[in-house]
């Protein structure tokens, strides 16, 4: 082989290789709306501290923030987004933001205000659980309510018809589940947002959502970080590729082609979560990845109950778990 021949299949190479890399850094949703990869989870962020970690997690370049009335601190969220956009740090239509309708405003009538009152500047919202409780009620069994998903997704629908929202999409939603919606939508979700990662891949869901072409959205991204840590092939691999193991476990998530939504307080965490687009994990070494042992970690307790329209965990996820 030529020298120049040679040099130009290397250059090749090397471009092709920096294409995958750049590719993770947004996804395209089917809506044609891109969302960044790597997000920046709020649950559990408590309110005073919450609006500092926005602040910082944007200006270290995260672009995704993820929200929901259920975490409640989306006011001081909103106080620091208004702070970074205001300051010139990120511009408004450079920032993703999702957000989510709770199982007490799953009511069709009631979706519109729910939206108005959490998403009137947001670009992303979602059913939360497929399950509903009576209006301004807490999860309890004497407040269950048999939900109407397809109801609920036509007043969504028309939430994204108002131009509201750039694309509706659902979370914790089973194969069956989504496929069920799938077939009834006139707007089809674009993002099934469910817990992922090495201890649990929902390798079936995965499959099933790349078919339907709707983008898998992965909370809870680093499991039980102890678990991770100390796994010893992720701790193997890790070390190989100069990495650590919670940068290990995020990178899997974005070859699998799925957004990541990691949690952290602490700046130095914040900035290696996002540190993840000039390398990637080889695929001999993802394959060694797919081996560890799996088990669900977040169950939905709380809609699991002998007077719920879900009475197993079976019945809940559809046998995924």
């Amino acid at each position: 082989m030529s020298r120049s021949r040679r040099s130009a299949e290397e250059d090749g190479a090397k471009q092709a290789a920096t294409s995958r890399r750049m590719a993770a850094a947004h996804f395209t949703l089917n809506t044609g709306a891109r969302v960044p990869s790597v997000g920046l989870g709020t649950y559990k962020a408590a309110p005073g501290v919450v609006t500092d970690v926005v602040g910082a997690a944007v200006k270290a370049g995260y672009r995704h923030i993820d929200c929901a009335p259920l975490y409640k601190n989306e006011k001081e969220i909103g106080v620091a987004l208004k702070k970074v956009l205001d300051d010139g740090v990120v511009r408004r239509e450079d920032i993703f933001i999702t957000s989510k309708i709770w199982c007490s405003d799953l009511a069709p009538e009631d979706v519109p205000s729910a939206i108005d009152s959490t998403l009137e500047d947001l670009q992303l919202d979602y059913i939360h659980w497929p399950f509903q409780v009576k209006k301004g009620t807490e999860i309890s069994p004497e407040n269950f309510v048999q939900p109407d998903i397809p109801k609920t997704w036509q007043a969504m629908e028309q939430l994204y018809d108002s131009g509201k929202a750039r694309a509706i999409g659902v979370s914790n939603f089973s194969s069956n589940k989504l496929g069920d919606l799938l077939g009834v939508a006139r707007v089809p979700p674009a993002v099934d947002q469910v817990e992922c990662h090495l201890g649990w891949q929902q390798a079936k869901l995965r499959a099933f959502c790349r078919s339907n072409g709707v983008h898998l959205s992965a909370y809870a991204p680093l499991g039980r970080m102890k678990d991770v840590a100390s796994n010893p092939v992720v701790s193997s691999i890790a070390e190989s590729l100069g990495k650590t193991p919670a940068q290990i476990a995020l990178r899997w998530g974005l070859q699998q082609g799925q957004s990541v939504l990691p949690k952290s307080a602490n700046e130095s965490r914040l900035k290696e979560n996002i540190d993840l687009f000039d390398w990637s994990i080889p695929e001999e070494l993802c394959a060694k990845l797919s081996e560890i042992k799996q088990a669900k970690q977040i169950k939905g307790d709380s809609f699991v109950h002998p007077q719920s329209v879900y009475k197993t965990y079976e019945e809940l996820f559809d046998g995924e778990i």
